[in-house]
């Protein structure tokens, strides 16, 4: 178990060892079998408890597809970076990515910059998560129009619309750079567009690249009609008072260097992922010079938009599952003040894609799993012959449960069928200044 995980270039983890055993644990769920009250005995070791629970009581119940290492597409430019990123970085002192050739902090990286990840490193788990990140970055910034679902045992219980945009100063492609002199690795703007009790609140996130900077982070309070600065530490908190929080973001949104990580294993499992996208489909669109995907406009994606549904109303219905490989990953908060004492992330070891992240107490007590979706890229060409390649999703599905609450909060969820799913945006920075807060909020 003390081989190298060579995850960026498709190769067989751990040895052929795995690879012939890729169902062990798990014999007669294969593809094509369905996980639910029936065989959920099949899927023992396979899931994290609280999620094998749910398909134990008739809870939740998905199809097994396949989603072998080889399916995975990987975007040339992305590969050929992590290629050349071989054995140049290392992890500073305080969980900051250096060059190991200067001890100084790169001021640019694209690609993995940690191709090659060895479970015997002591930061191999800094390493992995910094590899989650810049996979994240790399498919540039987007702006979605989602829901925000509050829901209960019975169904929906409140929702909010939400306008997110992301702006990505690292890890994109070299002709979506910007220049960047306040030396951020991102920006985050939020505007809530209803209800009418929350319509206009906003929130502002700047990160820094400089690892001993915290995260400024600024909201719009409609009822105070002023912008607030907040704590970092806030993004731990619900946000608009639901079961997600800002840092959940895509899977994690925390800053790496405000945890310290420790590889806590390797285990197989199965993960939430898009079988449409998996067989190829994806129907995006280039519009206004980004990239905008269009969804199947009658596909129901969580328990309560089917009447037919008799599981919990906040599971995945449309999503399937996959067996993977994962680095389980321990990450504590430095900071005392953060509402969780420990997170547990499951993330891919080929793909650094992430698939649960399971929250606990200070006192070590589980109290919420957020639950991701995966996708394979797909490769797009505009009308310019310009080669991208798209997450290339057909629908989203992020959910916080709750586990004392027995609730959730589902994200994901277009608006309405001709809501923004856009990607590869060229954001005009000055979107993401203060004045915004009060701009759009109202």
């Amino acid at each position: 178990m003390g081989s190298v995980l060579r995850g960026a270039f498709g190769a067989v983890i751990l040895g052929a060892a795995i690879a012939a055993r890729a169902w062990a644990g798990g014999e007669g769920l294969e593809p094509g079998v369905v996980l639910n009250q029936q065989t959920w005995k099949l899927a023992e070791g396979l899931l994290p408890p609280e999620i094998l629970k749910h398909y134990e009581n008739g809870e939740y119940a998905n199809p097994i597809v396949p989603f072998p290492e080889e399916l995975y597409r990987w975007p040339p430019d992305f590969l050929a970076a992590s290629k050349s990123n071989e054995g140049k970085f290392d992890i500073g002192a305080n969980g900051e990515i250096i060059e190991k050739a200067t001890g100084q902090q790169p001021p640019y990286i694209m690609g993995f910059p940690f191709p090659t990840v060895d479970p015997a490193d002591p930061k191999a788990a800094a390493k992995a998560i910094w590899n989650f990140f810049y996979r994240t970055w790399y498919f540039g910034n987007v702006r979605v129009q989602t829901q925000l679902n509050w829901i209960g045992q019975r169904g929906l219980e409140r929702r909010a619309d939400t306008d997110v945009n992301f702006l990505f100063y690292d890890g994109v492609p070299s002709d979506e750079r910007l220049d960047n002199p306040q030396d951020f690795l991102s920006q985050q703007l939020t505007v809530v567009l209803g209800p009418a009790d929350l319509q206009g609140t906003a929130a502002l996130t700047w990160r820094y690249r400089d690892s001993a900077k915290r995260d400024s982070a600024w909201s719009f309070v409609p009822a105070l009609r002023r912008v607030r600065q907040v704590s970092p530490a806030n993004r731990s908190d619900g946000f608009l008072g639901s079961d997600m929080s800002q840092d959940d973001g895509p899977f994690f949104d925390g800053k790496p260097e405000d945890f310290n990580w420790t590889l806590k294993g390797e285990v197989e499992q199965l993960r939430f992922v898009d079988p449409l996208n998996l067989k190829g489909l994806s129907d995006n669109v280039f519009i206004d010079g980004v990239w905008r995907s269009n969804w199947p406009a009658d596909l129901k994606t969580v328990g309560y938009m089917d009447g037919t549904w008799t599981g919990i109303p906040w599971a995945s219905i449309s999503g399937a599952l996959a067996k993977r490989r994962f680095l389980v990953i321990e990450a504590v908060p430095k900071d005392n003040y953060y509402l969780y004492g420990k997170l547990e992330l499951y993330v891919d070891s080929v793909t650094f894609q992430g698939a649960w992240n399971r929250k606990f107490s200070w006192k070590g007590k589980l109290l919420n799993t957020l639950q991701v979706m995966a996708y394979n890229p797909i490769k797009v060409t505009n009308p310019a012959g310009k080669v991208d390649y798209l997450q290339g999703g057909n629908m989203a599905y992020q959910c916080a449960e709750s586990i004392a609450a027995n609730r959730a909060t589902v994200a994901g969820i277009k608006i309405s069928p001709t809501s923004l799913f856009d990607a590869r945006i060229k954001f005009d920075p000055a979107l993401f200044d203060m004045n915004s807060l009060s701009r759009y909020g109202k």
